[in-house]
C-alpha cells in the first residue's frame, strides 16, 4: 500500500507539473471575435457545460467576444461531439469543443476512436477539483463515515458520476477509495450522463455518494441540498471553505481535472490565433475572475504548443495510473 502511495502521489504531481498558471496577457478592451459557438459533449449542469457557459460569459461581458451560443451534445461518453466535429470540420470553424481528462481516459479505454490528436488544440483554461458529495440527509458527513457505511454494505453503498465506468469520476472514486485502504474495483460506480443526471441521482436517493467536479457541487451546497464531504485539492478552497480536503481526512490523495477547448481539424491558423488571443486576455478580466471564484476554479492556461504537450504527459500519466488501479 505504501508503495502504490508514494507511486500514485508521484504520478499526480508529474501529472500537472505541466501546467502554467495565469496568463501575462493583457486585456485591452477591444473585441477580437464576432461569436464563438461553443459545442458541450454532455448534458446541461455537467463540468462540460459549466466551463463552456461561463468562459462565454466572460468573453462576452468583457466585451472580448460579441456573441456566444451554446449546444449541449451528448452521447459516446462525448464521442458523438468529437466524431460530429471531425465529420463536419469544414463548417465547424466557428466552434470550439469544451473537453478536459475525459478526451485523454476515453481515448485510453477505447470508449470512442478518436483522440485529442484528432482535433485542433486551441488552449488548455482551468483545473477543477473533484468533490465527494452526499444528500443534505444523509448520516454521511464525512469520509470516515462514507468507509463505515461502505465497510458495512458495499453493495449499498453506490458511488455515481457522470462519466462511464473507468471514466474520470470513477477514476477519483476509486483513487480515494484505493488511498484509505479499500480495494478500488470493488466500490459499485453506477453512471450518469453528465453532472446534471448524476446530482439528480443524488438528490432522489438513488446512489449513496457522487463523484464530482467542486463547481457542479457548489450552489446546490450553498443552497444546502448537498453536503460536500471531502475536496481532491492539496489546500482548502476558498470557494467552499469549510469542506474539508482528502488529506485532512487522513486519505492521501489529490487530483484536478484540467478543461480546455478544442477546433475542428483544419482550422486555419489566422482563426486559431484569433481564439487563443480571446481567451489569454480573458485571464485579466474582472468578468472572468468572478467567473472562476464562483466556481472554485483554478487558472491553468496553456496554448497550442504548450498545450499539446502538456496533453501527451497526460496521456502517459493517466495512461500508468489506471493500469496500476486496474481500469486499462
Amino acid at each position: 500500500m505504501t508503495t502504490f502511495k508514494m507511486g500514485r502521489r508521484s504520478l499526480i504531481a508529474a501529472a500537472f507539473a505541466a501546467l502554467s498558471f495565469g496568463s501575462t496577457a493583457q486585456a485591452d478592451g477591444h473585441q477580437v471575435l464576432d461569436s464563438i459557438h461553443f459545442l458541450i459533449p454532455g448534458g446541461a449542469g455537467g463540468g462540460w457545460d459549466g466551463t463552456a457557459r461561463g468562459t462565454g460569459e466572460a468573453l462576452t461581458n468583457s466585451g472580448l467576444v460579441g456573441t456566444a451560443s451554446y449546444e449541449n451534445m451528448s452521447g459516446g461518453g462525448g464521442g458523438k461531439a468529437i466524431g460530429f466535429l471531425i465529420e463536419n470540420a469544414d463548417s465547424n470553424h466557428g466552434t470550439l469543443m469544451v473537453n478536459s481528462t475525459p478526451i485523454v481516459i476515453r481515448s485510453l479505454t477505447g470508449v470512442f476512436p478518436q483522440s485529442f490528436r484528432d482535433l485542433t488544440l486551441v488552449a488548455g483554461t482551468i483545473g477543477d477539483y473533484a468533490a465527494i458529495v452526499v444528500g443534505k440527509d444523509s448520516s454521511v458527513s464525512t469520509m470516515a463515515d462514507l468507509l463505515t457505511a461502505y465497510d458495512a454494505d458495499p453493495s449499498g453503498t453506490a458511488i455515481g458520476g457522470g462519466s462511464v465506468p473507468g471514466g474520470m469520476d470513477h477514476l477519483v472514486a476509486a483513487m480515494a477509495m484505493e488511498a484509505a485502504g479499500k480495494d478500488a474495483l470493488g466500490v459499485k460506480y453506477i453512471p450518469y450522463d453528465a453532472g446534471g443526471k448524476a446530482m439528480a441521482a443524488l438528490l432522489s436517493g438513488e446512489i449513496a455518494a457522487l463523484s464530482t467536479g467542486l463547481s457542479e457541487a457548489i450552489d446546490l451546497a450553498d443552497a444546502g441540498e448537498v453536503k460536500i464531504i471531502a475536496i481532491t485539492a492539496d489546500e482548502r478552497v476558498p470557494a467552499a471553505a469549510d469542506v474539508m480536503t482528502m488529506k485532512e481526512q487522513g486519505i492521501d490523495m489529490s487530483f484536478v481535472n484540467w478543461r480546455g477547448f478544442f477546433g475542428a481539424p483544419g482550422l486555419p491558423a489566422d482563426e486559431l490565433a484569433m481564439y487563443q488571443d480571446a481567451i489569454a486576455k480573458m485571464y485579466d478580466t474582472p468578468e472572468w475572475e468572478e467567473v472562476r471564484q464562483r466556481n472554485g476554479w483554478v487558472n491553468i492556461h496553456n496554448s497550442g504548443d504548450d498545450f499539446k504537450a502538456f496533453l501527451e504527459n497526460q496521456e502517459k500519466v493517466i495512461g500508468d495510473l489506471m493500469k496500476k488501479l486496474g481500469f486499462l
